[in-house]
C-alpha cells in the first residue's frame, strides 16, 4: 500500500498535484468530539501555496469540506472522508518535461515502478499529496489537545547556512512562528531566510532548510519497545515527507560526540511523577515517551524543479539540457511546519490509542 498511515488512527490520501481534488479519509476517530471544517481550515492555511511571496505563486484557497463521519458538528466514530478542490490547474507547464525526468526528483522512479507517472506536476510526490496529511493531522490534534492538553509546535530552524539560534521549547507558539513568511520565531534571523530566499527564487534556484518540532505534555507510555518506538514512528512520519531528507530527536547526531556521563538525564522528582533534569533524550527512553517535551529536527532538500538550465538526459538516454517551467517553491520549509506538526500528531494519537486499547484490555 502507498496511500495508509497508522494503525488504529488510520489515514488515506488520494489526489495527485493536476487532478479535480485531492483528500483524505480518517479511520478510527473516536466518536463524540466537536468538529467542523472551521477546526481543520487553519492548518490547511498555513500549508496552502500562494500564501507569501516565499512560496510557489500557485493560487489555490485549499477549502476542505467534510463528506462523512460527522453529523451535527459531532464525529460519529465512522470514517471521516475530507476533500480539497484544486481550483489553479495548469498542466501545460509540464508538456516540455513529458520526455525528460527531473534531476533529484521521482519522474525516473515512478516511471521504472509503475510503467506510468502523472506527467503534469509531480503526481503523487507533488507537496500538494499533503493535503491530506495536514487535514487529517487537525483532527488528531484537535483529540489529544482538547482531551490530553498535547501541545506540537514547529518552526524554521534553518534555511540554507542560516540559523534560527537558540529557541525556547518551552513557551514557543505558533503565534510567535507565524509573525513572520519564513515561520522562524527570531525576528532577525527571519528576515536573513527570507531575503536569502527570494535571491535564490529571482536566480531560479531553490534551497533546502530544516524544520524543528516540539510536543509538550505527551503523557508517559506511548511507544512499542521493539520495532514500533515512539522515535522510530516519528521517522517513519517525517521521512515520508516530501523533499525530507534527515531526522534526529533529542541530541541527535550531537550526541555521539558526547560522554555518557555528559549526555544522560537525571531523574528528579516533578510533581507526582519522576522526570529528568535534562533532556537530551528527546522525551523518549526505550523507544517509549518519558514525560518530557518531545522535540526533534527533520532536514529538507532543495526543491528539484528548478528554471536554471540543467545539463541531463531524455528518458531515452539522450543528452539534453532541462529549463523546467512551472510555478514551484523556491524552499520548501515554511510550508513544511505545518506538515511536520500534521504528521506528529498523527503518530502520537495512534500511538495513544494503541496504550489507551492495551490498558483496556488488561
Amino acid at each position: 500500500m502507498s496511500s495508509v498511515f497508522g494503525t488504529l488512527f488510520r489515514v488515506s490520501t488520494f489526489g495527485e498535484s493536476h487532478c479535480p481534488a485531492v483528500g483524505a479519509i480518517v479511520d478510527g476517530c473516536p466518536s463524540g468530539m466537536e468538529l467542523s471544517e472551521a477546526d481543520i481550515q487553519p492548518q490547511m492555511d498555513r500549508r496552502r501555496p500562494g500564501q507569501s511571496e516565499l512560496t510557489t505563486p500557485r493560487n489555490e484557497r485549499d477549502l476542505v469540506t467534510i463528506l462523512s463521519g460527522v453529523e451535527n458538528g459531532i464525529t460519529l466514530g465512522t470514517p471521516i472522508g475530507l476533500l480539497v478542490h484544486n481550483r489553479d490547474q495548469r498542466p501545460d507547464d509540464y508538456q516540455d518535461m513529458q520526455a525528460i525526468p527531473r534531476p533529484s526528483h521521482a519522474d525516473y522512479t515512478y516511471q521504472v515502478k509503475y510503467g506510468f507517472r502523472a506527467g503534469s506536476g509531480g503526481g503523487r510526490a507533488s507537496a500538494r499529496e499533503t493535503i491530506g496529511r495536514v487535514a487529517a493531522g487537525a483532527i488528531a490534534e484537535r483529540y489529544l489537545l482538547r482531551e490530553h492538553g498535547v501541545e506540537i509546535v514547529a518552526w524554521v530552524d534553518s534555511v540554507g547556512h542560516l540559523d534560527a539560534g537558540a529557541i525556547d521549547m518551552a513557551s514557543i507558539n505558533r503565534q510567535a512562528v507565524d509573525l513572520h513568511l519564513v515561520r522562524s520565531p527570531n525576528s532577525i534571523a527571519a528576515q536573513a531566510m527570507a531575503e536569502l530566499i527570494a535571491e535564490v527564487r529571482d536566480n531560479d534556484d531553490s534551497v533546502g532548510g530544516v524544520v524543528g518540532c516540539v510536543c509538550r505534555k505527551v503523557p508517559v507510555g506511548l511507544g512499542e519497545p521493539v520495532f514500533d518506538k515512539l522515535e522510530a514512528m516519528l521517522a517513519h512520519a517525517m521521512l515520508s515527507i516530501p523533499a525530507s531528507k534527515g531526522f534526529e530527536i533529542g541530541s541527535g547526531f550531537g550526541g555521539s560526540r558526547m560522554l555518557g556521563s555528559a549526555h544522560n538525564d537525571p531523574f528528579v522528582q516533578k510533581g507526582e511523577r519522576l522526570g529528568t533534569s535534562t533532556n537530551y533524550s528527546g522525551g523518549v527512553q526505550g523507544g517509549i515517551s518519558n514525560g518530557e517535551s518531545i522535540y526533534f529536527r527533520v532536514a529538507f532538500k532543495p526543491p528539484a524543479t528548478i528554471g536554471i538550465r540543467q545539463n541531463t538526459a531524455t528518458f531515452a538516454g539522450a543528452d539534453t539540457v532541462l529549463e523546467a517551467k512551472g510555478r514551484h517553491d523556491p524552499c520548501i520549509v515554511p510550508r513544511a511546519v505545518p506538515i511536520v506538526e500534521s504528521m506528529a500528531a498523527l503518530v502520537i494519537m495512534d500511538l495513544f490509542l494503541r496504550q489507551e486499547f492495551r490498558l483496556r484490555g488488561r
